[in-house]
């Protein structure tokens, strides 16, 4: 069959087989029937690929596939296969299997591998597949669903959003998520595995409108199956099975019955390195961190805009919310201003609130820093010194790219400090089209200059967030690139001397009149530095300069130092060719102290 794979020619006896089955049948009887009335070979029978499964399963698998997506097959239930009305009476000759692989595959844009089965399967177009939570206040609702026939956010409008997203013949399951240290069927050293259990699945039947209520036929599995690896911990998740194979295969193993492929996971990176024999025991923290509840669950301690002003930001409500929004939206977000604004510290607790954690899981929050040598072999991917010679290893953007996969109902966050000072085109590469907030979809994921595999393609998760900082006065530096521009929202901080900051340093030990005093030499230096031609407003000495820390004893010998060690090299600097003037400049400050 010329133009097609091998699989192709599986489309007719899979549809035949169903129509003699009356309709639908289980997938193993679909694959016993087809290998006795063709008379295929035993000797093939028991091939298997590099996985382990057999490689004639999985070329029915992927006929199912295919049939699937052009509408002639699909599952009224877990582990079912069946026709559709247009699948009852379909003619399939061999032109017609190359049509319907070509126009599926180029629907999809997929990249199959033949001899390994299909990653989950797609129903129909337009279903959507959710996994939810079922406790409130530490009760099990699950019986009382199934009896009932729905269900119900324990939330008034916390999730309202998305209960309105789900409709009539969306697929649904009850989740319970947890870890799980012993009895987990690999070796895990002793580490903590993410455990998902499936308790019932089912089909909505109705959307109430209430943004809390949907009618459900379901199916309580008994018993209930373990998922490892990949889990959702929110209360209420969409499976984006048509952006990651993850995704896919969870729904197959939900929605099909089809078992998990335990080997594969631990290939992906974030769990290779994990459950690795040469890794270091946990610490304490660690344990704790991996022991919580994590189903509908709150962060162990949360953190919001009202956190970030409590913890010395001085800027409006308001504001902290449009940056949070503006980050959540566009995804990448750079904080640019004078030396002394805040930058690094307000880009951090961005990242918390957006997170919504004091402190978020290492791998949910990385930071790393900028510098002219920085190439993309050290960001992203390129070949390393190991024990075995050199070795294509990812860079900490492709490390946090592999977290947020693994873990898609949550943020993750990369902090780049001085993004300014490296090269974007060098350091970033290919990735700098996929940062785009539109092109983070498995549809626009490209191949990689160094591959671990052939035709390996990546895409950034919309789960990862960026946030640059940049200090605006560095002269060293060129023109951000504007293919840079393009995909950053930018805010602009300023030296902020307001209220916040006063009662933050009043309560600091700076007495009202040292205050006061300290605001406007600090404001008449900073228009100084404006309106001079060779500097201008963005070589304005930031707040952070005089704001303390910690409770000081004697206010103005800590203003002098501050003047004499920090202030004032700053100003040598910015007039290095009048020296006199800075030296005026010094003496303002000082006056009276």
């Amino acid at each position: 069959m010329d133009g097609a794979p091998q699989f192709a020619s599986y489309f007719a006896p899979v549809l035949e087989v169903l129509r003699d089955f009356g309709g639908q049948a289980k997938p193993k009887d679909v694959v016993d029937e087809i290998a006795k009335r063709h008379n295929v070979p035993e000797d093939f029978l028991n091939q298997t690929n590099k996985n382990g499964q057999p490689k004639f399963n999985n070329k029915v698998a992927w006929a199912r596939f295919y049939l699937t997506k052009a509408g002639f097959l699909y599952s009224p239930k877990r582990g079912v296969w069946a026709l559709t009305e247009a699948g009852k009476s379909v003619e399939i000759s061999d032109d017609r299997a190359v049509d319907i692989f070509r126009q599926a595959q180029s629907a999809f844009k997929a990249d199959e591998e033949e001899d390994q089965a299909p990653e989950g399967e797609i129903v129909a177009d337009g279903v959507n597949y959710w996994f939810v939570g079922a406790v409130w206040d530490e009760v099990d609702q699950t019986s009382r669903f199934l009896n009932e026939n729905i269900w119900q956010s324990g939330h008034e409008e916390k999730f309202s959003n998305l209960v309105r997203q789900m409709k009539q013949g969306d697929r649904i399951a009850i989740k319970s998520t947890y870890t799980r240290k012993h009895d987990v069927p690999f070796e895990n050293r002793g580490r903590n595995v993410s455990t998902m259990l499936i308790k019932a699945v089912g089909t909505i039947t109705g959307q109430r409108g209430d943004g809390r209520t949907v009618d459900v036929e379901w199916e309580e599995l008994d018993p209930p199956r373990e998922w490892f690896f990949y889990t959702y911990r929110t209360t209420i998740a969409r499976a984006k099975f048509e952006d990651d194979d993850m995704a896919r295969q969870l729904v197959a193993f939900a929605f099909e019955g089809e078992d998990q492929n335990l080997s594969r996971f631990l290939t992906y990176p974030v769990w290779a390195k994990k459950y690795a024999e040469d890794i270091e025991p946990l610490t304490a923290i660690e344990e704790e961190e991996q022991s919580e509840s994590e189903t509908d669950s709150p962060p162990l301690e949360p953190y919001g805009i009202e956190d970030i002003i409590a913890d010395g930001g001085f800027i409006s409500r308001a504001d902290l919310a449009n940056m949070v929004s503006r980050l959540e939206t566009k995804k990448n977000l750079i904080l640019q201003g004078p030396p002394g604004t805040g930058k690094t510290w307000l880009a951090k607790r961005l990242a918390r609130a957006l997170i919504g954690r004091r402190t978020p899981k290492p791998e949910q929050l990385r930071s790393v820093q900028f510098h002219p040598s920085l190439s993309y072999e050290d960001f992203v991917r390129g070949y390393r010194p190991s024990s075995n010679g050199l070795e294509i290893t990812d860079g900490v953007f492709l490390q946090a790219v592999e977290a947020a996969r693994a873990q898609p109902d949550i943020a993750h966050v990369l902090i780049i400090e001085e993004i300014n000072r490296g090269n974007p085109a060098q350091v970033f590469g290919e990735m700098l089209t996929l940062l785009e907030n539109t092109k983070r979809s498995r549809a626009d994921a490209i191949e990689l200059a160094y591959r671990k595999q052939a035709g390996e393609r990546v895409h950034v998760p919309d789960n990862l967030y960026i946030v640059g900082t940049m200090n605006i006065a560095d002269r060293s530096l060129a023109l951000v690139d504007l293919a840079l521009r393009r995909r950053f929202a930018f805010v602009t901080l300023k030296p902020t001397m307001n209220d916040l900051w006063a009662a933050w340093c009043a309560d600091r030990g700076l007495d009202g009149e040292l205050l006061e005093l300290i605001r406007i030499r600090m404001e008449a230096l900073n228009e100084e530095i404006s309106s001079d031609r060779t500097l201008g407003p963005q070589f304005r000495i930031g707040h952070s300069y005089v704001t303390p820390t910690e409770p000081l004893g004697d206010a103005r010998a800590w203003f002098r130092d501050v003047i004499e060690t920090e202030i004032g090299p700053l100003l040598e600097e910015y007039w290095f060719d009048a020296p006199e003037r800075a030296a005026e400049a010094m003496s303002r400050l000082r006056d009276g102290l």
